[in-house]
């Protein structure tokens, strides 16, 4: 009677486990998801309300994280802020998946012509300085924050386009999709039907990163003064605000600086772990 082979216990395959870093991540995650969410309830204070009078004081029992230049909770707005901080990322990464998925399939089944022009585009995408552009565009054009949302789904599309357009060219030749064509399937039924759920789980990971990356960039912007409006509950327009008590309420500025960092790095090592799995 032959033993379990590697990897099994007793007879049964083993599971792989979700490493602790990945787990403390995704609560990380969550935890800003759900302050995005029901931000409103879990306020302390109002985030709007300003105090003009008592302005800018360290953390006390009456504002756990203190208040800033206009006496308003710092806490507060760090929860609120978090819708703001995940809005727009997550309409980057949506946008920029669905561009990147129609011109990639396109690009890698189709070949020829089609697939140069798309290229070229995809070449020219990725020559420009992204962030530099967002902060021209949304300088010369106005709208701010969604404006910037817009140039970063353009500009995210390019190299997902790319990376979509590789894993298509690897399922391409293989014989599943020889045997659809000889069916007589359409181009379209082939390329979303068939193609497309075996390249998703590769996009998404990449989608994931894309959030991070958007996340950052619009902080940036935000901190810029390109982005949210003035007084708006935002992260990186935190930043900018608090930066001149640093010394009088340190808490005020470290704390968005910190969260900007943790979900990124949280939602890239979600990402990386994703990848890793889906390429093997």
């Amino acid at each position: 009677m032959s033993s379990p082979a590697a990897g099994e216990v007793g007879g049964r395959e083993e599971r792989p486990r979700v490493p602790a870093v990945i787990l403390i991540a995704l609560l990380v995650l969550a935890t800003v998801a759900i302050s995005a969410v029901f931000g409103e309830k879990l306020t302390p204070d109002s985030p709007f309300v300003q105090r003009l009078g008592i302005g800018d004081t360290p953390p006390s029992l009456a504002h756990i994280a203190g208040t800033d230049l206009f006496g308003r909770d710092v806490l507060s707005r760090v929860i609120y802020g978090a819708r703001t901080a995940l809005a727009g990322p997550v309409v980057v990464a949506a946008g920029s998946f669905a561009i990147a998925t129609v011109l990639g399939l396109v690009s890698g089944y189709f070949g020829g012509v089609v697939d140069t022009a798309i290229m070229r585009w995809v070449d020219v995408m990725l020559a420009l300085p992204g962030p530099l552009l967002a902060v021209v565009v949304v300088g010369v054009v106005g709208g701010g924050y969604w404006t910037a949302v817009a140039v970063l789904v353009v500009l995210f599309s390019a190299p997902d386009t790319r990376i979509v357009r590789s894993a298509v060219l690897e399922q391409r030749p293989l014989p599943y999709i020889e045997a659809a064509r000889t069916l007589g399937l359409s181009k379209t039924r082939i390329l979303f039907v068939h193609i497309l759920p075996n390249v998703a789980p590769i996009i998404l990971a990449y989608v994931i990163l894309d959030f991070a990356f958007a996340l950052v960039n619009l902080a940036g912007l935000s901190f810029l003064g390109l982005g949210t409006e003035p007084g708006a509950p935002d992260w990186g327009r935190m930043l900018f605000e608090n930066r001149n008590i640093l010394f009088s309420n340190p808490v005020a500025l470290l704390l968005p600086a910190g969260l900007i960092i943790l979900t990124a790095i949280s939602i890239n090592l979600i990402g990386d772990w994703l990848l890793e799995r889906f390429a093997k």
